[in-house]
C-alpha cells in the first residue's frame, strides 16, 4: 500500500517511523517531510494550503490512505476536500475541527452538553473585557480564539498582565481575533488524553503529560512542548472512565446532533482536581510531543488501525501497547519561543547509538547537501523507554549530551512530578 502522511514535526517522523516497520506499505510519501523522514520516506515540498495540487499529486503518485498530522490543514477542511474527490483521508472534517479551532465553539459544547470546564466568558472587544476582568479573581487565563501554535494562551496573576494579554489578542498578535475567551484559572494537575475514533466508536490511545513551559520548574512561557512522559501518573480506571463518561461521549455525542461524525485522533487537555477530569482544550491531532512519547509503546500496527477507523470498523481490531514508561525530551533552538537563528548544522547525530527502545524524532531539520540543518524552534525529540522514567531520563540527556549541539538548548527536568528527587 502507497501512503502519505501531511506534516513536518516530530509528530509526523514519529508517524512515519511506525508506518514505516509496516509489512503492508510499499512506499511513504511526506508532505513536506524532515530530514528524519527523507530517510524512510519520500518528501515532497507542498502548499499544504493548495488542496487541488495536493489532488494531483494523490493521483499522480497514488496514494490510497493519506493521514494528517497537523491541525492547521484539518481546520482548513483538508478532510472534506480530499473525501468529496473519493480519496480515503485519515483526520476529522472542517466542522469537527473547529474543536480546537475555535476554543470558543468548544466552550460553548461544554456549556450546553454539561461537560466540566473552567467557568468563562467571551468577549467581542476590549472595554467589556477589562470591564469583566476588574470584577474577576486573579489568576485567570486569556486565550485567542483561533489556532495560535500552542502559544496564544496566557495566565495573568493581575490584572495589567490580564489587560496587556487582551490587547495583544484583539491587535492581532495571533492572527485576526473578533472574539477573546477570558477563564477561571483551575487549580491542579495536567493530563494529555487521546482517543482514535471512527465516527460510530472509539478506542483509548494513550495518556500522557506534556511539558509547556519553556525553562525547568515549569517556568517561562508557554511553548509547543518541551517535553511529555507517558503514561500519565494520573491515570487509573475510575479516572478514564469519567473522562470517557463526562467528557469524551458528550462531545462526539454533541458533534453526532450537529450531523457531522468524528474520524480521527481527539486529544483532550485536562487539568485533573481531587481525581476530578475538567476538560481545558481540545486537539484534533496528536499532540507533539506526546505522539513521540506514545507511539513508540504501541505494539498494533498503525497502519491497520488507520484503515479501520476509516471504514467505521475499529471494533474489529485490539489495540495492544507494550509495559514500558516512555519518555521524551524537545532539543530546541536558543531563543525559542521567540528569536531563533536557522540553518545551523547539526552535527554528531550518527555518533548517538541508539537501542530497539531508543528514538531520536526529528522536528525542524531539514537535509541539504548531506548536512542536516536546524529549521525550527524545535528541532529534534529524544525518546527512551524503560522500566521507569528516571532510567528513561537520564538515557535521554546522555544522548543529548553527545549530540553537544551548541545551537541548541533543553528542560532537564521532563517527568519531575513523576520522578522521585
Amino acid at each position: 500500500m502507497i501512503v502519505g502522511v501531511i506534516g513536518s514535526g516530530g509528530r509526523e517522523h514519529a508517524i512515519c517511523s511506525k508506518l514505516y516497520i509496516s509489512k503492508k506499505i510499499s512506499k511513504i510519501y511526506c508532505f513536506p517531510g524532515n530530514a528524519g523522514t527523507s530517510k524512510i520516506a519520500e518528501n515532497v515540498n507542498l502548499d499544504l494550503k493548495n488542496f487541488s495540487k495536493l489532488k494531483k499529486i494523490i493521483s499522480k503518485y497514488k496514494i490510497e490512505l493519506l493521514i494528517v498530522g497537523p491541525e492547521e490543514p484539518l481546520v482548513n477542511g483538508i478532510t472534506d476536500f480530499l473525501e468529496k474527490e473519493k480519496i480515503k483521508v485519515f483526520g476529522p472534517n472542517k466542522l469537527c475541527s473547529r474543536l480546537e479551532g475555535s476554543k470558543i465553539f468548544t466552550k460553548k459544547i461544554c456549556e450546553k452538553y454539561n461537560i466540566p470546564t473552567a467557568k468563562f466568558g467571551i468577549f467581542s472587544n476590549l472595554s467589556d473585557s477589562i470591564f469583566f476582568l476588574n470584577k474577576n479573581k486573579f489568576p485567570v487565563v486569556v486565550k485567542a480564539d483561533g489556532l495560535a501554535a500552542g502559544k496564544g494562551v496566557s495566565i495573568c496573576q493581575n490584572l495589567s498582565e490580564a489587560k496587556k494579554s487582551v490587547e495583544e489578542i484583539f491587535n492581532g498578535k495571533f492572527g485576526k481575533a473578533k472574539e477573546v475567551l477570558i477563564e477561571e484559572f483551575l487549580e491542579g494537575e495536567e493530563m494529555s488524553f487521546f482517543i482514535i475514533s471512527d465516527g460510530v466508536s472509539y478506542k483509548k490511545f494513550g495518556t500522557a503529560q506534556d511539558h509547556k513551559r519553556v525553562f525547568d520548574g515549569d517556568k517561562g512561557p508557554n511553548t509547543g512542548g518541551m517535553g511529555a512522559y507517558s503514561p500519565s501518573r494520573l491515570t487509573d480506571k475510575n479516572l478514564e472512565q469519567k473522562i470517557l463518561n463526562k467528557i469524551i461521549e458528550p462531545t462526539l455525542l454533541a458533534l453526532n446532533n450537529m450531523g457531522s461524525k468524528y474520524i480521527g485522533f481527539l486529544y483532550a487537555g485536562l487539568m485533573v482536581k481531587d481525581n476530578e477530569p475538567y476538560l481545558i482544550e481540545y486537539n484534533v491531532r496528536m499532540g507533539d510531543p506526546e505522539c513521540q512519547t506514545i507511539l513508540p509503546t504501541l505494539e498494533t500496527d498503525l497502519l491497520e488501525i488507520f484503515i479501520k477507523a476509516c471504514e467505521e470498523k475499529l471494533f474489529e481490531i485490539e489495540i495492544k501497547w507494550n509495559t514500558f514508561k516512555s519518555l521524551c525530551i524537545v532539543v530546541c533552538s536558543k531563543g525559542y519561543p521567540g528569536e531563533y537563528k536557522k540553518n545551523i548544522e547539526i552535527e554528531n547525530l550518527n555518533k548517538i547509538n541508539l537501542s530497539d527502545k531508543d528514538f531520536i524524532f526529528h522536528a525542524g531539520t531539514l537535509n541539504k547537501n548531506n548536512k542536516i540543518l536546524s529549521n525550527g524552534g524545535r528541532v529534534l525529540n529524544f525518546v527512551s523507554l524503560s522500566e521507569n522514567f528516571k532510567n528513561s531520563r537520564e538515557k535521554v540527556i546522555s544522548f543529548i549530551k553527545k549530540l553537544n549541539w551548541d545551537n541548541g538548548f533543553f528542560r532537564k527536568d521532563i517527568g519531575h512530578k513523576v520522578i522521585e528527587k
